[in-house]
């Protein structure tokens, strides 16, 4: 088996940007993404193939097969020729601008099969909006918010705080909170969804999905911080079983309203002071794999790459879980034991 394991912004995404280099945060968060996915297929013995980004550091992925990218062109060429040739083709980009949902659509296009969303969820997901409104209809609690179009001012009549971002935004970039309308600011070039600060624990939830079967992971909790107060800086796991058992069962509805979900889903939410649950939320869903499969590799009993591949094959794998807990890092670092012992690998 083969599979094309292509990270954007290692992997020559960036080629189309010509405003400077990406993110610090895009840039660790990738790269630990695409090292520890690589090293779990590695480990199996699974053959994968990589982009690199000729212009970016050294990527140690034993036993992968690395094709250099030197231009825009380069990366689209070489994702299509390689997408075409491989069993399985695993895509980890971020939703703004387009990135993940064209690069799905190239590799429908080139005949590959991916190991993710269709382009049809992706484009749902990544419209932070149309997402939500599609989650309402569902009968799926969603902070109450309205879509804002290019420079459109701020509504006077909104319930504020409020959080503002952007339409297509991923790993918090561009997300602010807005404490009154009195000092907020008019609305900037992009499409943008403001929305109703909702107060409580943030906490994400991973779903492995397959024809077949849909598996949750255990959630875990988010840490979040920086100036804007919303920028990721990693999580922990496991948490209490009463709101495990909440954010397990707000995911899997959530997970169920898209159409034909399939491999990694991510949902970010807000877990609420109320203990019925009432007052919890689904912020996002990220239709691709997140920085959270770091610390549910290191708590899980076997290898989660295999695992996500046998649901997304239509097979219903065991899965076993360590005690933990465990602390994770966006850099990919790894603790047990209550942050004090780093954890390597696996």
């Amino acid at each position: 088996m083969r599979i094309l394991l292509h990270e954007f912004v290692t992997g020559g995404g960036w080629y189309e940007h010509t405003d400077g280099p990406p993110s610090p945060s895009l840039a660790t968060e990738g790269r630990a993404m695409l090292t520890a996915v690589a090293a779990d297929f590695a480990a199996e013995g699974i053959a994968l193939d990589v982009l690199r980004d000729a212009r970016g550091p050294e990527v140690s992925l034993p036993g992968c097969a690395i094709y250099e990218i030197s231009s825009a062109a380069d990366e689209q060429q070489t994702l299509r020729r390689l997408a075409a040739e491989a069993d399985w083709t695993l895509l980890i980009a971020p939703e703004f601008q387009g990135h993940l949902l064209t690069r799905c659509r190239a590799v429908e296009a080139a005949g590959g099969r991916l190991l993710g969303p269709s382009s049809e969820l992706v484009a749902l997901a990544t419209d932070k909006h149309a997402l939500c409104e599609h989650l309402s209809r569902h009968d799926i609690n969603v902070p109450r918010g309205v879509a804002l179009d290019h420079f459109e001012p701020l509504p006077s009549d909104f319930h504020y705080p409020a959080v503002l971002k952007p339409r297509d935004g991923a790993g918090s970039l561009g997300v602010e909170r807005v404490e009154s309308w009195s000092v907020a600011r008019r609305n900037g070039p992009s499409p943008a969804r403001l929305e109703a600060f909702c107060p409580g624990q943030p906490a994400s939830v991973a779903v492995l999905c397959g024809p077949e079967i849909s598996v949750t992971l255990p959630p875990c909790f988010q840490s979040l911080g920086g100036e804007s107060g919303f920028s990721y800086l990693g999580g922990s796991l496991p948490i209490p079983d009463e709101l495990a058992a909440r954010a397990t069962d707000l995911a899997q509805r959530a997970v169920a309203s898209l159409p034909r979900p399939l491999g990694y889903l991510g949902v970010d939410l807000v877990l609420g002071d109320e203990p019925s649950g009432a007052a919890d939320v689904v912020i996002e869903i990220n239709p691709r794999l997140t920085t959270s499969y770091i610390g549910l590799r290191g708590l899980f009993a076997g290898n989660l790459a295999v695992a996500m591949l046998a649901i997304a094959s239509g097979q219903s794998p065991g899965l076993c879980w360590k005690p933990g807990p465990i602390t994770f890092e966006t850099s990919g670092a790894t603790w047990s034991g209550g942050g004090t012992e780093r954890v390597a690998g696996r």
